[in-house]
């Protein structure tokens, strides 16, 4: 920030100092944007066609997204009032947050993971406390677990985690919560769920009768193409989603919202039929990328993790120059993902180019 950018009035200075959330970069018209995990297909007819006949603008949407929650709540086999909804799944995260964290609390997640994160906790006026991940880029519960204290109000757990797209399996949650005190808020964010294919991952939606102090998050925004209209969904018991509900800016689901996240669970046969098309893409992109002789992580999400570490930036400007918007997260790795057919060659082209460049004993290659 520039001297005649400091503000005029007195603000939180920890708030001052937090860098803007950071949108993946646009692609112009000649490259693909492979680094927001946004679906790309396009929105199916149907879907559109609900939210063209939401046209009262002049009219409060309901506040509750009732329709939506009854639906969701059949879905799941819990009430209405065990139904939350919200402008994607990280306003949920955020009204969480607020509710049961604050000045001299702690919230516990490992990290790398959501970059939100961190951003989400100063806000609340609590503390981040970060386990780093596993070797294999995965959380490392156990030291997770050995890091909660008194003062711990929350602890999240991303599944896939978010860059890297590592499961947290079911029986590592399992032993994760038997060490977890019952009155500590649990967030089990899974807003790439539906791209999951293996076994073993971990399915909060199958376990909320189990754990008291469980939320599970979702959204339509990814495996259900509503990325710009703003929609997810928290699970959990109604006192906790009801403190979250008091956090809450109303109002903040449109009608619109409503209404495509609807017709898109009319239409979940195609819209997951397309997922499957986007994990079959993500595992063959990886198999091929690892043949190369690039070490990255089984990813379970809409996206890969290079860990590419200092070789971060060159790389980015690599892809950016080959026609491929992707993440970078300096100076860790790059988050890509997976996009239309067309990019795939030229994804797999500049893969193989990063192996070649990369020196001997580099944790991303595989090769000697």
């Amino acid at each position: 920030m520039s001297p005649s950018d400091q503000p005029s009035v007195r603000l939180r200075p920890e708030i001052v100092a937090l860098p803007a959330y950071r949108q993946g970069k646009a692609a112009n018209a000649s490259a693909f944007k492979l680094s927001s995990n946004e679906n790309p297909f396009d929105p199916l007819p149907g879907v559109i066609d609900a939210v063209n006949a939401v046209s009262a603008f002049n009219r409060y949407p309901d506040a509750s997204a009732l329709a939506l929650r009854e639906r969701l709540a059949a879905r799941y086999a819990l009430t209405a009032d065990e139904v939350h909804i919200g402008a994607g799944s990280v306003a949920l995260l955020a009204q969480l947050i607020l509710a049961a964290a604050g000045p001299g609390d702690e919230v516990l997640y490992s990290w790398r993971s959501f970059e939100a994160y961190p951003s989400l906790v100063t806000v609340s006026g609590a503390t981040s406390v970060t386990a780093p991940n596993r070797a294999d880029h995965g959380h490392d519960l156990p030291a997770m677990a050995a890091l909660i204290t008194p003062r711990t109000r929350v602890v999240i757990v991303c599944s896939p985690n978010n860059p890297t797209g590592v499961i947290v399996t079911a029986d590592e949650f399992a032993a994760f919560m038997a060490l977890v005190p019952t009155d500590l808020l649990v967030i089990l964010d899974e807003a790439y769920a539906e791209f999951v294919t293996g076994p073993a991952a971990v399915n909060g939606t199958t376990l909320l009768k189990r754990y008291p102090n469980l939320v599970v998050l979702r959204t339509f925004s990814k495996a259900y193409g509503l990325a710009g209209l703003r929609v997810g969904y928290g699970l959990g018991p109604v006192g906790i989603l009801d403190a979250a509900r008091a956090t809450a800016i109303p109002l903040s689901v449109t009608g619109q919202a409503s209404a495509a996240a609807l017709a898109s669970l009319d239409a979940e046969p195609e819209l997951l039929a397309r997922v499957g098309v986007i994990a079959e893409r993500r595992d063959g992109i990886r198999a091929a990328l690892v043949a190369a002789g690039l070490d990255i992580p089984d990813s379970q999400a809409n996206f890969l993790w290079l860990p590419l570490g200092e070789a971060t930036a060159a790389t980015t400007d690599r892809f950016t120059d080959a026609g491929l918007v992707v993440r970078p997260f300096h100076p860790e790795g790059i988050r890509v993902s997976i996009g239309e057919e067309e990019s795939v060659a030229t994804l797999l082209r500049i893969g193989a180019e990063i192996v070649q460049v990369l020196p001997t004993g580099h944790p991303a290659r595989r090769l000697g």
